[in-house]
């Protein structure tokens, strides 16, 4: 049976991991072993649960214990189950709980490029897209469309910040993924060349004058195909542009010239998956 603490002293340091310590402290790159992410709402921490993510402390309104939560505590028996009522947490926290509940768990263990395009034949690359809400809506659409991996620049938001996850409504716990490269400089190069040594061509998704449209048969025939899409904003670099095999954009009317990263890459997955 979980142990069902119900809140007394809001400075207890058990708290800390929901209340407290920031996104990187909580990813702990010194101390992997120890690296934590937040899965807010009984969704998501199904999906998790699910996915293999091991449960280290939850944090949920009194009400629903008997409720929302029951299964999750029951599939988590030995986990402690911080509690109170909604208008206590939503003072400790600083927002309205209005998820329920929040659950600690272990972060994975990311593979290698290379393990994780073994198989892969669809891989989409994430250019420092900086937004977590961009991040989550990417990796739901990757999900949703048949994207068989998810790589991330080093300049890009954690996936597993507590927003991505809940956006991406657990998906990011569903579709592989792995970092491409560790510091800013490995990207785009030696990265792009580990991409062409796994036998992936390369599409940039951007406006410029060689840019084929989405839908081009040779796009379509291309048994590997490594789909890059940039940051909001700026787009991707002109050095990744520069680097791909090709340069594509999403044929638009009523003089629109681009869509939010998040709603391109969902337009691209969808055709290149075909």
């Amino acid at each position: 049976m979980s142990n069902i603490i119900e809140i007394q002293d809001f400075s207890s340091p058990e708290l800390d991991v929901f209340v407290r310590l920031t996104g990187a402290q909580l990813r702990s790159k010194l101390e992997p072993e120890r690296a934590i992410f937040i899965a807010e709402s009984p969704t998501v921490i199904e999906v998790a649960l699910n996915a293999g993510c091991e449960p280290l402390a939850l944090l949920t309104d009194k009400r629903l214990i008997n409720g929302a939560v029951e299964k999750i505590i029951e599939k988590c028996p030995n986990i402690p189950v911080y509690t109170a009522e909604r208008e206590v947490l939503s003072q400790m926290t600083g927002f309205e709980l209005t998820r329920g509940a929040l659950c600690a768990m272990k972060r994975p263990n990311l593979p290698s490029v290379e393990e994780l395009l073994t198989s892969a034949r669809r891989v989409a690359v994430l250019e420092g897209v900086a937004d977590s809400t961009n991040i989550g809506a990417l990796f739901r659409s990757a999900a949703a469309l048949g994207i068989d991996a998810v790589l991330v620049t080093p300049t890009c938001c954690d996936p597993l910040c507590r927003r991505a996850v809940r956006v991406s409504m657990g998906t990011v716990l569903q579709v592989p993924w792995t970092r491409i490269g560790e510091l800013p400089a490995d990207w785009p190069e030696p990265s792009m060349d580990r991409l062409k040594s796994l036998g992936f061509k390369t599409v940039a998704m951007a406006l410029t004058d060689e840019s084929v449209s989405i839908d081009d048969e040779r796009l379509m025939r291309e048994e590997k195909l490594a789909i890059i899409l940039g940051t909001e904003g700026d787009g991707l670099a002109k050095r990744t542009i520069a680097d791909c095999d090709y340069t594509a954009r999403i044929p638009m009317k009523h003089g629109v010239d681009s869509l939010n990263v998040a709603a391109a890459g969902a337009v691209a997955f969808w055709q290149l998956t075909r």
